[in-house]
């Protein structure tokens, strides 16, 4: 098998200190490697994606509680360092589907079922061949089965080939594996019966979900009792059934024809209800918009009424102070209407007189304000009082 990113220590190395530091305790690089590009938004705008490294990490708990598996993703920073970019739980992996538009069979996408926003698109990523797509999937299975007690469904690929090839390749990747294990206490041989142990397990599994496959599909075919290779004859009795179907289908709809017609009358009564709603509410709408205008020409009214009684007060006091002002003693009064001339009495007529004249200069403008001259209620009132003293006078 050719060399692979898979074997580069110093880059399993460079992923553990990125995982280290990003705040992760207890999680362990069990495989990393290089891919060709995934799928991104750069890849949309046309330019190539940035190149990434995805490493397999595993969490072993000594509190009883149950170990976790992980997918990073981890890119490369402006100066050249691993650093974390996503995280994916492998217990939430359902599915791996090889790309079947790619004639190099070196994409596939992983199918997770926490993401459930239609709008995310599965991470998909292409590897720079045959061997590193396997090495990537099997190791995947390989944690999945050893920690998680699972396989995820495999499609798009020959669940066969891929356990021949691990079978093949079991030796490399044992080797692989127990570099990542140096330093510790157990011994590389008890790791690596472990691991073949494990990776036998994977292998019969995936036989396993290859011939239960291939067993449902001869049961499909004894139904119709047919042998695995008469498939022209099954393919043309599936559509002959499926032209049945769709008669049985067509005859039902055509018996529950009266349920239709019972549903399209309610529907027409429930519309002609509707329409008749509507009506009374666009004449409730012209009824409240006459109101909403007579209540406004009312309260219009009522505020020129309101004015005009606070001016007529107004005017009520300052035509009463005015007539304070023209209001003539008692003594002048008699000798202005009907005093004699005697000599006797007629210091009191010139007194009278005077006070008289001096009340008219008062009523004039120098003396009267302006706003006063032009007022018919001022000038009735001077002409009522005044004028009868000078025609008498």
């Amino acid at each position: 098998m050719a060399k692979s990113s898979a074997d580069d220590a110093e880059l399993r190395r460079a992923c553990a200190a990125a995982v280290a530091a990003s705040g992760a305790r207890g999680e362990e690089v069990s495989f990393s490697i290089r891919v060709a590009k995934g799928r991104g938004i750069f890849e949309k705008l046309g330019r190539l994606a940035k190149p990434r490294v995805l490493a397999l990490t595993t969490k072993h708990s000594s509190k009883g509680e149950a170990d976790k598996a992980f997918l990073r993703v981890l890119k490369y920073s402006s100066g050249a360092v691993l650093e974390p970019a996503k995280l994916y739980k492998l217990k939430h992996l359902t599915k791996v589907e090889v790309i079947s538009s790619d004639p190099s069979g070196c994409t596939f996408v992983l199918g997770f079922d926490n993401l459930r926003s239609q709008t995310v698109a599965p991470p998909q990523w292409t590897m720079r061949n045959i061997d590193d797509r396997n090495r990537l999937l099997f190791c995947i299975l390989n944690i999945c089965k050893e920690i998680l007690s699972y396989l995820p469904k495999v499609v798009g690929i020959d669940i066969v080939e891929l356990a021949l090839w691990a079978k093949e390749n079991t030796l490399t990747l044992d080797n692989q594996e127990n570099n990542n294990q140096e330093g510790r206490e157990t011994s590389v041989a008890t790791q690596t019966e472990r691991k073949v142990t494990a990776k036998v397990t994977v292998e019969n599994d995936l036989v396993s979900q290859a011939k239960d496959e291939e067993e449902d599909m001869e049961a499909l075919l004894d139904t119709y009792v047919m042998g695995i290779g008469e498939a022209d004859a099954f393919s043309e009795r599936l559509k002959q059934e499926l032209v049945a179907l769709e008669a049985a289908n067509v005859y039902q709809l055509l018996e529950s024809e009266p349920l239709i017609e019972e549903v399209l009358q309610g529907i027409d009564a429930a519309s002609a209800t509707i329409d008749d709603m509507d009506e009374w509410l666009r004449i409730f709408n012209l009824k409240l918009r006459h109101m909403r205008e007579d209540i406004s020409s009312i309260e219009s009214r009522n505020n020129g009424l309101e004015m005009q009684s606070v001016n007529n007060k107004g005017l009520v006091e300052e035509l009463e102070k005015l007539l304070e002002r023209l209001r003539i003693p008692q003594e002048f009064a008699a000798s202005l209407t009907g005093g004699s001339f005697e000599e006797s009495r007629m210091l009191k007529n010139v007194e009278a007189c005077e006070w008289l004249t001096g009340a008219i200069r008062c009523l004039e403008v120098p003396n009267l304000d302006p706003s006063y001259v032009n007022m018919r209620a001022v000038s009735y009132l001077m002409n009522s009082c005044f004028g009868y003293y000078n025609i008498n006078s």
